[in-house]
Order: structure tokens, then sequence, then C-alpha cells
């Protein structure tokens, strides 16, 4: 569903609204906030900025939305707050202009990333429980592209530390929130594979490979058939 239809019957006198130097059309204000902003910009800050209401500024934001369709640009909502993004058809083009910056993660990074993900808080003893290995170094792998942070402490023995994702998460995978991630499908228990621990979490991994490993405006990934094989993830077009 568009941000338009979310927003039907909005009332189209917020879209413009007077002050002492003249009328100003506020979805235009706002195309320029978004246009000059380096990370997403929160409602809280676009209501101040603008000097609205909660309501009109997600009025504001579907006018905007409803003003780019069939444009190269568009409107995300991306941790938590607005964007203006390209489109990702026509990410070919960008790419031209623009190589963006990659990071490079290895197949057991990209797993273990998957795992807290899609089951955090978690623990360093939990992630290896579900991966079988050691995960030391590609904890502190994610950690150093900040993709994920310490969380708290478990309360339990030694209360060992919690890893969650963070802002520059979503930002990368180009979602609001954890829970826009891609539902899991069903695990079947009864299959039980031995000695496979580069395979020890397919379904994680796999979604995040699937869901946004295509797409413009979002994180690409690319599989090959090797176990350390590095993983291409770049953030969205901006």
């Amino acid at each position: 569903m568009g941000i338009g239809a979310l927003f039907q019957g909005s009332d189209p006198s917020i879209q413009q609204v007077e002050k002492p130097e003249g009328q100003i059309n506020l979805s235009a204000a706002l195309e320029c906030l978004l246009f000059l902003a380096e990370e997403p910009l929160p409602e809280a800050e676009l209501e101040r900025i603008l000097e609205v209401t909660p309501s009109q500024v997600r009025e504001i934001v579907a006018e905007l939305a409803r003003q780019c369709e069939g444009r190269g640009l568009q409107v995300m909502k991306i941790a938590g707050g607005w964007q203006l993004c390209t489109r990702p058809e026509f990410a070919p083009y960008i790419s031209r202009l623009h190589e963006p910056e990659r990071v490079r993660l290895s197949r057991a990074a990209l797993e273990t990333l998957a795992i807290i993900a899609y089951r955090q808080p978690i623990t360093r003893p939990e992630i290896e429980a579900v991966r079988g290995v050691n995960v030391d170094g590609v904890v502190s792998t994610l950690l150093n592209y900040e993709l994920i942070e310490e969380k708290g402490r478990k309360e339990a023995p030694g209360r060992p530390v919690l890893y969650g994702t963070t802002k520059e998460f979503l930002t990368h995978f180009g979602i609001d929130k954890v829970e826009d991630l891609p539902e899991l499908p069903p695990v079947d228990h009864s299959v039980v594979v031995v000695g496979q621990e580069a395979s020890s979490c397919p379904t994680e991994a796999g979604r995040l490979r699937r869901d946004y490993g295509d797409q413009g405006s979002c994180p690409t990934a690319s599989s090959s058939g090797s176990d350390d094989a590095d993983d291409s993830i770049e953030p969205p077009p901006q």
C-alpha cells in the first residue's frame, strides 16, 4: 500500500499556510528538507521545523509522496524518519555516476547478523549455540561496521552482553524498524543436519539475501558457493 493510500481524504488546506512573507507550500518545503538532510528526519523534527501537528506532518508527507509518483525519487520511512530516495529501477544509471560504498561481509558475518536481527536481544553464547562455532571475530566485525551494538546485559550467570541491531542496520537495509523484516517460513524440526555449520541458519540469512538482495534502493548481497565468500552490502541510493 502506498503512502498516499494511508492518508486518503487529507485536508488540502494544510498543504499551504499563510506566513507574513506570503503563502508557503509545505509539501515543497518538506521536499527541500528531505533533499538537504543527510539522514532520515523524524516526524518530531519535521513538526518543529514546519510548525505543524503530527497528523499534519503525515498528510504533508503523503502529499509529497503523491507528487513523486512516476518520478525518479520516492519518499521512504527509514530508521524511524522520512527520507527522499531514488527508485530501485534507476539503480543501474545511478551506479554509473556514483558507486556506493560497499560493506564487505563474509558469509559467516551475514549469517551472524541475521541471527541477531531476528532473535535480538541475544548473547554471544546463544549465537554460538545456533552457529555451532566461535563468533568472537564476526561479532567484532559487525560492531566495527556499527551494524550491531550492545543492548545491556542478561540476568544470567556471568551477566553476558546482549546484542541487537542499530539504526545503521535499518538504514543499510532500507527499513523503518526491525519488525518490518520479512517473516521467516516455518522450520521443519524433523530434519536434522549434522556437521554443516555453514548452513546452520539458512532461514534468517536467506531471507536477508532474498528480500534485500535485488533492490536498488536497498542493500545487495551476492552469494557464491564458498562458505567464506564475501557478500556485498551497499547502502540505499540517496
